[in-house]
């Protein structure tokens, strides 16, 4: 294993990457309908003719002038669109078909930003509710009518998946609660059911308040109603489950920040097996420590799980039948990672791009944008 690169935080690797980040104009406003019909046409021009380069890379980013943009790129990372947002963004969601995408601010979150990435325009700005706030991803249903995000009553961090109607401009047309505090990814577990990482904490802004009195859990709910029909939870309850992914067997991968003592270990990424237990994956304590008690983004490929850390500058690769871990490298602000291809695309804060696969050490290339913690791919 290569040495830990542990001297760049994130706002210097951003500061130092402004001199090469591409500043592309932000993206006009089209009337909704418009924008839809002709983001479908160039799409479905696009992968009928064969004009289109590669899966697009769709990620939350800084842009040049230290201003907030969404951009989609294609598989090298050069930009394609860069549309504009308020403050800093952290997730995205694609609707199934590719035709619109949603950027969810960074929690807690004022806004939630729809767009259409085949051709970067995008539909007016959707602000929180009153005494709502975004927690940073949401879900598509497998129809792609319907929205799933996550949110919290800004009083009690109380757990919120809104629902918003796409036929209708992302109306919301209903909230599922009573599920915990503090949810943070949600993720489509099957086209019935959302599983939602609660994160157990109640904060003040960005400030956690219950760390004494955590429940973080894995919460599958029924997609029609809300309603819990399973749970999962962690016996540490200082591992506040926060990201989501799911496997190619459809089990469910969550990574976790670890709000214990600094100088304590704890298993960051757990995998679950509907109607059983959350499973630890395997390291040493020593490497543990390497991820600096933060996952970022997962991903699964051929039997093994990649892991990121931008606060740990690494990822890990751990094969999921045995939790082994089989490769842990340095990469500085480690971010997003998505599937594309029969390989890994790993993103990070300082425009690089790893492209690898399990069992290869794969190559690293330079992208213009400094990326967010997470990704997802747009398919050709």
């Amino acid at each position: 294993m290569q040495p830990m690169v542990t001297d760049l935080t994130r706002r210097a690797l951003l500061k130092k990457a402004l001199g090469t980040a591409i500043l592309l104009p932000a993206a006009g406003m089209l009337s909704a309908c418009a924008s839809a019909e002709l983001a479908k046409e160039q799409l479905t021009k696009g992968q009928s003719t064969g004009t289109a380069t590669g899966d697009r890379i769709i990620g939350c980013s800084r842009t040049a002038d230290g201003r907030y943009a969404v951009v989609v790129a294609d598989s090298h990372g050069r930009p394609i669109h860069q549309i504009a947002l308020p403050e800093r963004g952290h997730g995205v969601a694609i609707q199934p078909g590719g035709v619109l995408a949603v950027a969810f601010a960074r929690r807690p979150g004022a806004y939630m930003q729809a767009f259409y990435p085949a051709t970067g325009e995008k539909q007016p700005l959707r602000r929180a509710d009153q005494n709502r706030h975004y927690y940073g991803h949401g879900a598509f249903s497998a129809d792609g009518r319907y929205l799933y995000a996550t949110e919290g009553m800004s009083t009690t961090s109380e757990g919120v998946i809104g629902v918003y109607d796409t036929t209708a401009g992302l109306q919301k047309v209903a909230e599922y609660t009573g599920f915990g505090i503090g949810p943070h990814e949600v993720v489509l577990a099957d086209p019935e059911t959302l599983a939602v990482g609660v994160g157990g904490v109640h904060t003040l802004g960005r400030e956690p308040l219950n760390l004494e009195t955590m429940q973080p859990a894995i919460v599958y709910l029924d997609i029609q109603s809300g309603k819990v029909v399973e749970k999962a939870v962690l016996s540490d309850k200082r591992l506040s489950i926060r990201h989501l992914a799911v496997t190619d067997t459809g089990d469910i991968a969550c990574g976790q920040q670890y709000r214990g003592l600094p100088e304590q270990a704890a298993p960051l990424v757990h995998l679950h097996t509907r109607g059983g237990a959350l499973r630890p994956l395997q390291a040493d304590e020593e490497d543990w420590m390497r991820f600096n008690h933060y996952i970022a983004s997962i991903a699964s490929l051929d039997g093994y799980l990649l892991a990121t850390s931008p606060r740990g500058n690494c990822y890990g690769i751990w094969r999921e039948e045995t939790g082994e871990l089989v490769d842990l490298q340095p990469l500085t602000d480690a971010s997003g990672v998505a599937v594309s291809q029969g390989q890994w695309l790993v993103g990070s804060g300082a425009g690089k791009i790893l492209t690898r696969t399990p069992l290869r050490p794969g190559r690293i290339a330079q992208s213009a944008v400094m990326w967010d913690n997470h990704w997802k791919l747009l398919f050709s």
